[in-house]
């Protein structure tokens, strides 16, 4: 347990977290050539991003994990999806890694979506360690980038590298702690492993230097494993340089895994009882067996094949006969597993984001909630004959956080909503991809959804009042689905009993 690091990697688009996912896996010794991780016949696609429309947009729109061993410790990487509309997939995938690190891109710096994501990391508390990446390129002063990282996130920053010059003055990476600069080598001045321990730096860099040292705060680890305090590192994830320095950090100073909330109070790692919590379920991972793997964090106890495990959601128990461990696509059996590993387990349905899996069925986590969609539609089939084969992939696609459907009382079409726009555009490629449904999107009548929570009887006679805005999710709880936000605040004040709710716990 102590040997294992369970992170996730947060930037903006284009910040090059896929690439420092390919190079961490290449300095992992996860693969041995880079390149290796690109898809067949998609040049510049990382092995991580292998959905169709991930591949045509360059971007990453599900969450995959990606395990690999370095020195003795067991490293779980969690990449998770870049783009704004994907905030409710990714803030659940951050509920299963204990720390982080942060892309930074040197021209740009905090971007929204870098600070969306770090918003979401202060809210579990989870330690940053920030990646300044692209400094081979003209970029921005690091005193600028290092005060915006302090400022706008209200955190205490300790460079622990410092770049020689950035852009076309680039000379190298130094390491703070220990003097040494690694220089750039080669054609394409690539980090080739060249590392000068007697280095001299330029005058007009050693006074930044000197300054960078006794100008911010001393790198202290409690500080960072509390959140408090973020170490930094600059470097080019595509040239190589810095990213042996950070995943040495990760090893180094990240912690291993932590206790996880629940509704009986943290669960400790060190806790006989296995118990874990799903966070993701992909379906379709492998188009040809249809098959359904649903991600699950283990959190406590020693996890062994053929076990039985009690979901939440279910009450009673399942054997857990093919466990798998993750690199990307490629997956093999696992035997065990250890606090802060990540298993998937193939199962029919059965198992759902938000579930938690344990022996004697006695824990609850929490804090892994469905949010309340942003936009509304509704789904029209080009042949109407294809009804069932869609209200199949509908619901695969809502068990896996993709969607929500909901069912109104009043009408026969069923509304979708989700948090960003991108995923409706997922929706549309994968009913035509993997379920062969032909269909578009139309408005809805609807422009937010809202959980009705509070006294049965009072809930029966407020949907008696507004069957025309009523509406069941999947677990068949009751949604009210309003015009407008005004309408919500109206309907609140009307019906002071009832909840309103923006979020459900599973």
């Amino acid at each position: 347990m102590a040997e294992r690091r369970t992170f996730a990697i947060i930037s903006h688009p284009d910040a090059g977290k896929t690439t420092l996912t390919e190079k961490l896996l290449l300095t992992g010794g996860a693969i041995h050539l880079a390149g290796e991780v690109k898809a067949r016949g998609q040049a510049r696609r990382a092995r991580s991003d292998w959905m169709k429309i991930e591949q045509q947009r360059g971007i990453s729109v599900t969450s995959s994990v990606m395990t690999f061993e370095r020195d003795g410790i067991t490293f779980n990487l969690l990449d998770t999806p870049g783009h704004e509309d994907f905030s409710e997939d990714t803030y659940r995938t951050l509920t299963a890694v204990d720390s982080a690190i942060m892309v930074i891109d040197a021209a740009k710096g905090i971007e929204p979506q870098t600070r969306k994501l770090f918003e979401v990391c202060r809210l579990r508390s989870v330690p940053i360690i920030t990646f300044v990446n692209k400094v081979d390129r003209e970029g921005r002063e690091p005193f600028e980038l290092m005060d915006e990282v302090a400022d706008m996130l209200a955190l205490d920053v300790c460079p622990m590298t410092w770049p020689v010059g950035m852009g076309g003055r680039f000379e190298g990476i130094l390491d703070l702690a220990s003097g040494s600069v690694a220089r750039p080598e080669g054609p394409s001045k690539e980090f080739l492993g060249k590392i000068d321990t007697d280095a001299t730096i330029p005058e007009e860099f050693a006074e930044q230097v000197e300054l960078a040292q006794i100008g911010y705060p001393e790198f202290d680890v409690d500080a960072y494993r509390a959140g408090d305090l973020t170490p930094v590192f600059f470097g080019s994830a595509l040239k190589n340089f810095g990213v042996t320095d950070v995943i040495e950090a990760i090893a180094t100073h990240a912690p291993p895994p932590r206790p996880q909330p629940s509704e009986a109070g943290p669960v400790e790692p060190t806790k006989d009882e296995v118990s874990g919590f799903i966070f993701k379920v992909q379906a379709n991972m492998d188009p040809q067996h249809r098959d359904r793997i649903a991600f699950m964090r283990l959190v406590s106890g020693t996890f062994k094949r053929g076990m039985k495990l009690t979901p939440s959601g279910l009450g009673k128990p399942i054997a857990v006969h093919s466990p798998i461990m993750f690199f990307a696509q490629d997956r093999e059996i696992a035997d065990t597993a250890e606090p802060g590993d990540i298993i998937g387990i193939p199962n029919h349905g059965t198992l759902r984001v938000g579930d938690s899996l344990s022996e004697k069925n006695d824990i609850r986590f929490t804090g892994l909630p469905n949010f309340a969609p942003e936009i509304l539609r509704r789904v029209k089939l080009a042949d109407p004959t294809k009804t069932k084969q869609l209200r199949k992939a509908l619901d695969d696609l809502s068990e896996e956080g993709v969607i929500q459907v909901f069912y109104p009382e009043i009408g026969s079409q069923w509304v979708i909503g989700v948090v960003g726009q991108l995923q409706l555009d997922v929706l549309i490629s994968r009913l035509a991809a993997e379920y062969k449904v032909d269909a578009s999107l139309e408005p809805a009548p609807f422009a937010t959804a809202r959980w009705v929570k509070g006294d049965e009887k009072k809930i029966d006679e407020f949907a008696g009042f507004n069957r025309a805005n009523m509406a069941k999710d999947r677990d068949d709880d009751p949604v009210f689905l309003a015009k407008s936000p005004w309408d919500v605040g109206y309907q609140q004040e009307k019906n002071p009993d009832l909840t309103f709710s923006t979020t459900k716990e599973r």
